[in-house]
């Protein structure tokens, strides 16, 4: 139940120290301090101290200014700590999820976030029909033309906001990344990973990959997560691989694979197709292993 703090300031201000002061007496254990403007997109010093709130945690901020860029992302945080069992607190305005009060308070900033995206939504688009009864096409004309910059401005949006998606999930699948890499397979990581989340919540053992490997790209995971994992021997694929071989000694590679597909026996990665190189290889273990004679 620990209380996690966040004091920000821009780069054009001073200190934090009258909210490190605030945060301290109220408590927290653990504080980051960020020096980037709200506004900034890619903020990975709360990216980092999301990470570190866990289920029953607190994450306490002095002010909505100090964290929030708009109403809209203000939500999607606190949603986020709610979606991880975690609790808001804003020191200096009515918001603490903790509370009833503070719940209330909350409904109503969603309730006002709704009407904002429904009145944004709307306008947009009057305008895109005004502009199409006019003759002109909506889009970045930049865009449409292929301009290699907006191309490149635009992949750097994407990607800023697919590490905030990654780096607020972290708490969920992280722990179990570093628990079990790189000593076993990313299917086996995923699947640890999903047994403890919703179907709707589920990774792919490819997107989970891509998410460690973005993290150590970040300086945030340890580069050694992504070593491969070492090729599991399975003894008792290299017995019933030697044992189709002695029953028939003329079968090829390709034909003892074509048994091993219709048996529904997975390959040491766990695959469901047997190539001659999978078979080879055990064939080769078996031969060292003395039960080819």
């Amino acid at each position: 139940m620990a209380l996690i703090g966040l004091a920000r300031v821009s780069k054009d201000e001073q200190v934090t120290d009258t909210q490190l002061d605030e945060l301290r007496a109220f408590g927290c254990q653990r504080i980051f301090e960020e020096r980037e403007s709200a506004l900034a997109r890619h903020r990975p010093v709360l990216a980092e101290a999301l990470a570190a709130v866990g289920r029953g945690d607190t994450f306490v901020i002095v002010r909505i200014d100090r964290l929030a860029r708009s109403l809209k992302h203000l939500i999607e945080v606190i949603e986020h700590l709610q979606a991880i069992g975690a609790h808001f607190k804003s020191l200096n305005d009515p918001i603490d999820t903790a509370s009833p009060q503070g719940e209330f308070t909350l409904q109503i900033l969603g309730a006002v976030a709704q009407l904002e995206a429904k009145l944004t939504s709307q306008r947009t688009k009057a305008s895109l029909k005004a502009a199409r009864e006019r003759g002109r096409v909506g889009g970045n004309p930049l865009l449409r033309r292929k301009d290699p910059a907006a191309i490149k401005r635009l992949s750097r949006s994407r990607s800023r906001a697919h590490f905030f998606d990654i780096t607020a999930s972290a708490e969920e699948w992280l722990p179990a990344v570093r628990r079990l890499r790189p000593a076993r397979p990313w299917h086996q990581v995923a699947r640890a990973v999903n047994a403890q989340l919703p179907q709707a919540r589920h990774w792919t053992a490819e997107r989970l990959k891509r998410a460690t490997r973005k993290m150590v790209m970040e300086g945030l995971a340890d580069p050694r997560l992504m070593e491969p994992a070492p090729r599991r021997c399975d003894t008792r694929l290299m017995t019933l691989v030697a044992g189709i071989a002695r029953a028939n000694p003329a079968l090829t590679l390709a034909g003892i694979g074509q048994q091993l597909t219709a048996m529904r026996e997975k390959t040491p990665r766990n695959a469901v197709q047997w190539y001659p190189s999978s078979v080879k290889s055990l064939l080769d273990r078996a031969r060292r292993d003395g039960l080819l004679g």
